[in-house]
């Protein structure tokens, strides 16, 4: 655990009991604050009171007085499309709202660190797609070249939740927008911005508080060395905010398809990985083998990861090895069984338009499970990349209507994941992979994307016993 330093003897308020509510909590108490917690769910407050947390509901008058900040979850709308009423009342009391990603920046660094021969460091990465891969990705590299390693926030362990850090430990952070936008503190190492695509536009206002949100890892963060994806415009106007010239190696422009050979660059086309520095190749890596990297999206994260490794110090050679043996993470392009020459692939976190894109880029030949809870936009953005489809199997309560976005593309009405499975299953020919890729959410039949992708997989045994 990480103890919160700076409010000792003071009241702090935390708003929403989640995981990464209970854990601020905790390391607040542990840093010698007065906590008081709400949640707006009884069985949330419930269980909260049952360990001895103490409540206070934060929606009434005058439950600010006294209050040093209040700490919210990141699930909860502190702006739009409305801020949660104990935020606004945290506003009107004038006392400062934060999060968790906040608290740990400003506590994570200690006194201890005076007897290290090597200060830990941050990498934080961001972006719409790819981030935990990416942070796994980095994690799995830095551990497989003996560095000692921990990753968290938007993946595995909560910010808070880590141990404090060892002599040259590096920490390598998943965070998502919810997280970038609140968060009052941010001094990552090296900040990654893996690609930009339209996604949470509502509770961000739209395209542009979506990017503003992205963008304060950068700006307010101030990095020492910044990745960027230069594939859309967001990327490229990020690195030219950020560089002051082409030969400012503070910036290293990654890229999926795009030849780079300015600056300091990391890029990947036809499946090899080339890094550029000074205008020369210094590194290469043939991408096209590594079964946990499928695709021209993962060879994005290959370069974003390489990228961030290269500025801790390790040689392309090390990276190529921990590349090789990199699992893949569940729920993400993740092969779940191989049968007769048919792939069952698990790519559960595909949950909007751009991310599954990417997924049917992947493979030549697709048997397409997709459906669910659609996200604004329509599907628009998939049709162009509708060619490697064989058929759809089309599940989720809106079925139907998805189906009938699918244009030139032959679609199965199934429903359910038992029923698009079996199909798909007994469909699928030698040489061919039935994905799961929904584009969109999945609470229309799930919990959350690990539920649907962890059901995939159960279906696939099934169909194969």
């Amino acid at each position: 655990m990480i103890p919160v330093q700076g409010y000792a003897g003071q009241t702090v308020a935390v708003l929403g009991l989640g995981r990464t509510g209970r854990a601020a909590a905790a390391a607040l108490q542990e840093g010698g604050a007065d906590v008081v917690v709400w949640d707006d769910g009884q069985s949330a407050r419930s269980a909260a009171e049952d360990d001895g947390m103490i409540l206070r509901d934060l929606t009434k008058p005058q439950s600010f007085e006294g209050v040093a900040a209040l700490i919210v979850s990141p699930g909860i709308p502190h702006l739009y499309p409305a801020p949660n009423p104990a935020i606004a009342a945290a506003w009107d009391a004038g006392v400062p709202v934060d999060n968790d990603i906040g608290l740990f920046f400003r506590s994570f660094a200690t006194r201890d660190w005076d007897n290290f021969e090597t200060a830990p460091r941050v990498i934080a990465v961001t972006g719409s797609n790819g981030k935990s891969t990416t942070a796994a990705l980095i994690h799995h590299i830095l551990v497989e070249n003996g560095r000692p390693a921990q990753l968290a926030g938007n993946i595995g362990r909560g910010v808070l939740d880590i141990d404090p850090a060892h002599d040259g430990e590096v920490v390598v952070l998943e965070l998502s927008s919810y997280q970038t936008d609140l968060a009052r503190a941010m001094t990552p190492d090296v900040a990654v911005f893996t690609n930009f695509s339209a996604d949470h536009l509502d509770r961000h206002a739209g395209l542009g508080g979506y990017f503003a949100a992205k963008r304060r890892l950068f700006a307010e963060g101030g990095p020492d060395r910044a990745v960027i994806g230069v594939d859309e415009a967001e990327g490229r106007y990020l690195v030219n905010q950020l560089s002051e010239g082409p030969k400012d190696d503070r910036v290293i422009r990654i890229s999926s398809g795009q030849k780079i050979t300015r600056g300091w660059a990391v890029f990947a086309r036809k499946g090899y990985l080339s890094e550029f520095r000074k205008e020369r190749q210094v590194g290469s890596i043939d991408l096209r083998e590594i079964k946990g990297l499928p695709g021209a999206h993962n060879h994005q994260n290959a370069c974003a990861a390489y990228a961030a490794c290269r500025t801790m110090g390790l040689g392309p050679k090390g990276i190529e090895a921990a590349m090789r043996s990199y699992p893949g993470l569940p729920h993400r392009s993740q092969v779940v069984a191989e049968r007769d020459g048919v792939t069952f692939v698990n790519d559960s976190k595909a949950t909007n338009v751009d991310s599954a894109a990417k997924a049917l880029q992947a493979f030549p030949k697709i048997r397409w499970i997709c459906g669910g809870l659609q996200k604004e936009g329509g599907l628009d953005g998939l049709v162009p990349h509708l060619d490697h489809v064989v058929k759809a199997y089309v599940i989720g309560r809106e079925a139907e209507n998805f189906a009938r976005q699918l244009v030139g593309t032959e679609a199965e009405i199934c429903t359910t994941m038992q029923q698009a499975v079996a199909s798909a299953a007994a469909d699928a020919a030698k040489g061919e992979v039935v994905l799961l890729a929904p584009a969109a959410a999945s609470f229309d039949q799930y919990d959350n994307f690990e539920q649907r992708g962890e059901d995939f997989m159960q279906c696939v045994e099934d169909a194969l016993s």
